[in-house]
């Protein structure tokens, strides 16, 4: 009788090790399927809004009539060279829409670039901030935990913004700040009325030391993804933008 049930808990053991493999497996397959349909998608609508395809050329102008036509929220383009950050920024009406959808509807785990709804979709004000999900593949805003470290910030010192003025602008970075998300929205740093609060805590705790310095009247971007020291955790990369 006793080795029956252990032969019986033996066989359950090896069914619930067996569904947990199959499960993880299928979670690591729907990651990959995810990054590969948002990688492709991405290279498409580069494709398309880019004249000649060109996806690592800084001066080359974004083709805002073809990328609407793809999603009349489609509010900028943001490209850091040499890194994969080469996409459109969204515009949505509120946090949800893009979370969870790339920008030609489809769903898919990476989502999109897009600009808190409360910022005005030209980027004139003086607090701007844009969205991502920090993708362990690297894609969207993944690259961003780079610039926790000196040497990645002094390679990349900036981003170039394309606006749907067919403005060129660059994003000279500041700092480099680690928050919690609930400290962020206590403080209500993502509104303008408290940028001086925002630029002295991401000052006084920046991960990096930048040659840039910030002038009052600067437009600041603010760049947000999920970091990963502790439970809610943000990242934040703060810059001015400024003319190309």
């Amino acid at each position: 009788m006793r080795k029956r049930r252990g032969r019986i808990i033996a066989c359950l053991v090896l069914i619930l090790a067996l569904s947990a493999m199959a499960f993880a497996g299928l979670k690591l397959w729907e990651i990959r399927r995810s990054d590969t349909e948002s990688r492709e998608s991405y290279k498409q609508l580069a494709a398309e809004a880019r004249p000649g395809g060109q996806p690592e050329a800084d001066n080359c102008p974004i083709d805002f009539t073809a990328l609407q036509a793809v999603n009349p929220d489609a509010v900028a383009w943001l490209h850091s060279p040499g890194t994969v950050i080469d996409y459109p920024v969204m515009r949505a009406k509120d946090y949800n829409q893009y979370l969870r959808h790339l920008p030609d509807g489809t769903y898919n785990s990476n989502g999109s670039l897009f600009i808190d709804f409360n910022c005005a979709p030209d980027f004139s004000d003086s607090l701007t901030v844009i969205y991502g999900h920090n993708m362990r593949s690297g894609q969207m805003f993944g690259s961003l935990a780079g610039y926790k470290e000196q040497a990645y910030y002094q390679a990349h010192p900036y981003l170039t913004l394309y606006t749907e003025k067919k403005e060129t602008r660059r994003i000279d970075l500041l700092y480099g700040c680690v928050i919690d998300a609930k400290e962020w929205q206590e403080r209500a740093f993502s509104y303008q009325v408290n940028l001086d609060a925002l630029l002295d805590y991401a000052a006084y705790n920046t991960t990096f030391t930048s040659g840039m310095e910030y002038t009052p009247g600067d437009q600041i971007v603010a760049l947000s993804t999920c970091s990963y020291e502790f439970d809610g955790a943000r990242y934040v990369v703060v810059g001015a933008l400024r003319p190309a």
